[in-house]
């Protein structure tokens, strides 16, 4: 029922917008934070064990639209914000086992924030995403609209998960169940970073740079219909090819590359343990 009046608002824009079509927005952004609803799901049938739902992705749009520009400030005088009525910050309470360390993080409404999440200052989760229980959202990360972050994460400090919302059919960024990120890591354009994976520091992973696995022998791409996908457990770091052909050969040249050099083994799961202790 939801998802039909969701779709009918946004595909048939009316002349104007009545307090149902409001009401209807509200009960779907309530899903949303409940995490009932997802702007992708998991799926087993999918090869890349995920669906996007874009219909979700369509509900988030339809906010914009709905929303008119309004003063959000705490102190008009001081520090301004003016922004979409649809979406203020998401109301927290002691009770939502959220701890969010004062300092200038921003988590918008519309976002699914499991317990045990801690959120470092300053951060910013902006709408659609989803963070899984007990995932560590370190200092300056982003992480961008409809991501989808698994449980036991951690984002580290200045890494930047990529959003989309346009189309409504592109897979947004994907990182399951007890990942590590890195700092100043950047995942983006609907890369799916399976279970367990670690991104050494300064990672960047994205539809253009394949990934070179040193392990198993073979490269990982994007193609035209299936997003770069990391295996499960990889530890992935920034490495460089060098160019082996014309003028940037004879200079020498080598260009940015991830490589997959290990999996992850005890020695790995120790040193990940650690960031328990922060938690």
């Amino acid at each position: 029922m939801l998802q039909s009046e969701i779709e009918d608002l946004f595909d048939n824009k009316p002349a104007t917008y009545t307090e149902e079509h409001f009401q209807i927005f509200q009960q779907f952004k309530a899903a949303l934070n409940a995490g009932e609803i997802r702007a992708a799901s998991p799926d087993a049938s999918s090869p890349i064990g995920w669906v996007v739902n874009g219909w979700v992705k369509k509900g988030i749009l339809l906010g914009f639209r709905l929303g008119g520009i309004v003063d959000m400030s705490i102190d008009p005088d001081r520090q301004p914000y003016f922004d979409k009525a649809t979406y203020p910050v998401k109301k927290f309470t002691a009770e939502s086992g959220v701890r969010i360390v004062p300092g200038g993080s921003s988590i918008r409404d519309g976002v699914y924030v499991g317990r045990g999440v801690t959120c470092m200052p300053p951060m910013y989760i902006n709408a659609g995403a989803y963070v899984g229980d007990g995932t560590m959202v370190d200092s300056h990360a982003l992480i961008g609209s409809c991501a989808q972050i698994g449980a036991r994460c951690h984002i580290s400090a200045a890494s930047q998960i990529g959003g989309v919302l346009e189309p409504v059919g592109a897979m947004p960024v994907i990182v399951e169940e007890d990942v590590l990120i890195g700092g100043n890591c950047g995942v983006y354009e609907g890369t799916v970073v399976k279970k367990r994976a670690v991104l050494g520091t300064g990672t960047i992973l994205n539809r253009s740079t394949p990934v070179y696995d040193l392990v198993r022998e073979t490269v990982y791409r994007a193609t035209d219909d299936q997003p770069l996908v990391i295996p499960e457990g990889a530890v992935v770091v920034a490495g460089s090819r060098s160019v082996t052909s014309g003028i940037g050969k004879e200079w020498g040249i080598s260009l940015y590359t991830p490589v997959i050099v290990k999996y992850r083994d005890e020695k790995t799961d120790a040193k990940v343990q650690l960031e328990d202790l922060l938690r």
